[in-house]
């Protein structure tokens, strides 16, 4: 394995955007449930050594895009849900409008690709059964708005 190759694997096998993805998603949980500065979250998920060189520029555009679309992101997460946001459990919530920002806000990556992520993230930290919903409501928005073009190709 080359330097290259060796950097875009880190522990566990992770390559550094999942390692990115973890963390964002556990950043966004923690400011969901105790709203702090989310300057002192980012340090704080900076300083850990999950978050390795190769991942901290993409970690910090998931966590300040997520916040800065938020808005944007539950208005479109509220027209695919089958109940309001407030009785999404935090975890999936979490999932979800990471899921959506990218969607929405990164087309050079393909969107089996978030959803995929977006399930994995959903299974390691998120309720039983928990990955089934956040799947159904990615697929739903990505094929029926945020992605038509890209999943009519497929």
């Amino acid at each position: 394995m080359s330097n290259v190759e060796a950097s875009e694997t880190l522990r566990k096998g992770l390559p550094v955007r999942t390692l990115a993805r973890r963390a964002a998603l556990q950043a966004l949980y923690q400011w969901q449930l105790n709203p702090s500065s989310i300057v002192e979250i980012e340090a704080q998920f900076m300083a850990d050594s999950h978050i390795q060189l190769g991942s901290k520029d993409f970690f910090s555009a998931l966590l300040h895009g997520v916040l800065a679309d938020l808005d944007v992101i539950d208005t479109a997460l509220s027209s695919a849900l089958d109940r309001p946001l407030t009785q999404l459990n935090p975890v999936e919530l979490s999932v979800l409008r990471l899921g959506v920002y990218e969607l929405m806000s990164m087309p050079e990556t393909p969107y089996r690709v978030i959803i995929n992520e977006a399930i994995e993230l959903a299974k390691a930290f998120g309720a039983e059964g928990g990955h089934a919903y956040v799947n159904g409501v990615l697929d739903k928005l990505a094929q029926q708005h945020l992605r038509q073009a890209e999943a009519a190709a497929q």
